[in-house]
């Protein structure tokens, strides 16, 4: 039997999904994540859902993972030590950067500009300069390469970049520098500008490679260290992670890359998404993935994520695909608290994290937050996790109270105050990636995963008019099915930089046929069957003059049949639907890209024995919660007893094991064929 098993590491609960691809069957399990070392809960996690299906760790066969392990690095600011080699006269491309100013007039005088990932005193000028053709202008000197490379090493780097002019078109003299640093530096990681990102635009290739080599080191131990735990736990399958832009990558390859997984932890929900949506008929959707920490959003147009050339963690912007997916933090851990300058509620960013956790959790935690308001209004009942995670009702009171006393009001007020404003926060990152992308999010469902995402699905949908509110089976680990279920993809770049009139479709169509035997072969080298490969290309084109670019996706065979005036065309039509205009001028293709995948698991979801319409079967007792300005009678019900075409009416909580759905008093919720509560207004 074949086995697969998807692992998402969260700020609050490790999710762990594993099925079995010849049967279907599958177990879920979620476990408090270990912040101290993420491998630690991956084991404890793996061991449990493990002797639940009956099986060893050996049975399993390849293990995917997304993972925030580079995302914190450069938010923590605990990436390596980078030393950077620059053309001569280049020294200060980090500090010069866009000479962006966020805010405004005067916003410099407040914005704190960031320090960027290699100082000014670890980069280091050689001579030899490419031409903007790739030809050799002035050739480089190993003596002079060596003394950059014997400076860098006495100042103690951890890691090493090159970027040099023009390389994307010629990468000979970046080569050199590598021969000889694995000499002077055998024990430094290098990242190369043109492998990493062979894309014009000194600043974003040099960026880009920085911020692959600050990552390397700690991606490469933490994967190691996985790899070897797994090993010693008898796990002799591949180790694969998750890919900002939703694909797979090998571990292996993970430790040269690791730039491609700096969004890995959200692309997990967004696949999962794209599965359940398929799975149910569903074609758009906006995602609503609330967490302990935070929430992430995304958008999906008939079953396909939007991705975006950027990929952005804080105040870092790097060039290289991801999924475009918005964070707020505001989840589960988020704290309420009333500053008193202003005298005004406030929740989040701050979040109690999974140490100490929400009060109601009884590990410690002192400070009251979303996850408590939601115990003392009855939302959330007062068992999780099946019933083996016991939740402290009456130190969430006391907790929540120290708000409604800040703000003179009553207890259940506060806490509603508080779910009131966590929906608001949910709401400003949805309306970011719909309604200020040109989507009307009401031609939209909602879906609400994640721990806490059932909980909110419901007010969020109200706000949004996103329905239906889509609570899908075992939201709480739908990243790690997400995981689950992707493929393995990788990409290759290259600058064209032509106006399209100059342009010929066999000229063209001959550099993507090149790119893609270069990148089938790379995928067929990560263990994916040569007939198994699929790819796609996508090109960037903009107006002559412009600053930036948009991408299009497109087929060798559209264009062959189409031309060049297709792509043209498609790209105004794209460019008026984002900005409400198209210019005159010429049409400038920039970049092209070829994409492989691998495979795509074909995971059908189990159909649920068919209903009569009544629920009560799933009931498991009444229940009294706040809502509407008083406490109104409600049902729980057991989601694993519930038919297909079972209504429920609100107000009801549905429980499980992973997570809690939340129906209001004038929805109603029915069960579809493949067990998703899909919520509508009565």
């Amino acid at each position: 039997m074949s086995y697969r098993l998807g692992v998402d590491v969260g700020g609050t609960f490790t999710d762990l999904l594993l099925f079995d691809e010849q049967s279907g069957a599958f177990w879920r399990h979620k476990t408090p994540s270990t912040p101290h070392d993420s491998s630690e809960g991956i084991l404890i996690g793996v061991q449990a859902i493990c002797a639940k299906a009956g099986i060893t760790p050996a049975d399993v066969e390849i293990f995917l993972h997304g993972t925030t392990v580079a995302t914190n690095a450069v938010l923590e600011g605990k990436g390596a030590r980078v030393g950077l080699i620059v053309t001569e006269g280049y020294r200060q491309v980090m500090q010069i950067a866009r000479s962006f100013v966020p805010g405004g007039l005067a916003g410099w005088i407040v914005w704190p500009k960031p320090t960027p990932l290699a100082a000014l005193e670890d980069t280091v000028e050689i001579k030899g300069r490419m031409s903007a053709q790739g030809s050799e202008i002035r050739p480089t000197d190993d003596a002079d390469i060596r003394a950059a490379l014997e400076k860098l090493k006495g100042q103690g780097i951890e890691a090493l970049t090159v970027s040099l002019m023009n390389a994307y078109l010629n990468g000979a003299h970046e080569k050199r520098v590598a021969e000889l640093a694995a000499e002077i530096l055998p024990d430094v990681p290098i990242s190369l500008s043109h492998v990493v990102l062979p894309e014009m635009q000194e600043y974003e290739r040099t960026l880009t490679t920085v911020a692959n080599a600050a990552v390397r080191p700690v991606v490469g131990r933490y994967v190691r260290n996985l790899r070897s735990r797994l090993r010693d736990a008898g796990m002799a399958g591949k180790l694969a992670l998750l890919r900002s832009d939703g694909g797979l990558m090998s571990s292996e390859k993970s430790e040269e890359h690791p730039v491609s997984l700096l969004m890995s932890g959200p692309a997990g929900g967004v696949t999962g998404a794209i599965w359940v949506g398929k799975n149910a008929g569903i074609r758009n959707i906006l995602t609503l993935d609330v967490g302990g920490t935070s929430t992430d959003v995304a958008l999906i147009e008939n079953l396909e994520a939007r991705r975006v050339r950027t990929t952005e963690v804080g105040h870092l912007s790097v060039r290289a695909s991801a999924l475009d997916v918005k964070t707020v933090g505001a989840g589960g851990g988020s704290i309420a608290y009333v500053p008193e300058l202003t005298g005004a509620l406030r929740v989040g960013p701050q979040s109690a994290g999974a140490v100490p956790g929400p009060v109601a959790y009884g590990k410690g935690g002192e400070l009251p937050t979303v996850t408590d308001a939601n115990v003392v209004l009855g939302y959330l009942p007062e068992a999780l996790l099946g019933g083996t995670f016991k939740l402290d009702r009456e130190g969430a009171k006391k907790a929540v109270q120290t708000i409604a006393d800040a703000l003179g009001i009553d207890l259940y007020a506060a806490a509603r105050g508080i779910i009131d404003i966590v929906n608001e926060n949910m709401f400003g990152a949805l309306r970011m990636i719909s309604v200020q992308q040109g989507y009307d999010p009401r031609d939209f469902a909602l879906m609400g995963f994640g721990g806490a995402g059932p909980l909110h699905v419901n007010a969020v949908a109200r706000l949004m008019g996103s329905w239906p509110a889509i609570s899908p089976v075992s939201p709480g680990v739908l990243c790690a099915l997400g995981d689950a279920t992707t493929r393995m993809r990788t990409e290759t770049a290259r600058s064209f930089s032509r106006l399209a009139s100059q342009t010929t479709l066999e000229e063209l169509g001959g550099i993507l046929d090149e790119m893609a035997a270069q990148i089938g072969d790379e995928l067929v080298a990560e263990g994916v069957a040569k007939d198994d490969v699929t790819i796609t290309f996508e090109v960037d084109v903009r107006y002559a003059g412009q600053a930036f670019e948009v991408p299009m996706s497109v087929t060798r065979d559209d264009l062959h049949t189409h031309g060049i005036e297709w792509l043209t065309g498609r790209f105004d039509e794209e460019h008026h639907r984002l900005f409400t205009f198209n210019m005159d001028s010429e049409h400038e293709i920039v970049n092209l890209r070829a994409v492989a995948m691998g495979k795509a698991l074909d995971l059908p979801a189990a159909k649920l024995p068919q209903g009569n319409g009544d629920p009560s079967a799933a009931k498991l007792r009444d229940h009294e919660l706040w809502m509407d300005g008083a406490m109104v009678p409600a049902i729980i019900y057991d989601r694993s007893k519930l038919l297909a075409g079972d209504v429920i009416p609100g107000p009801a909580i549905v429980i499980e094991m992973d997570s809690t759905t939340l129906i209001e008093a004038d929805c109603t919720g029915a069960v579809d064929s493949v067990g998703n509560i899909l919520i509508t207004l009565k």
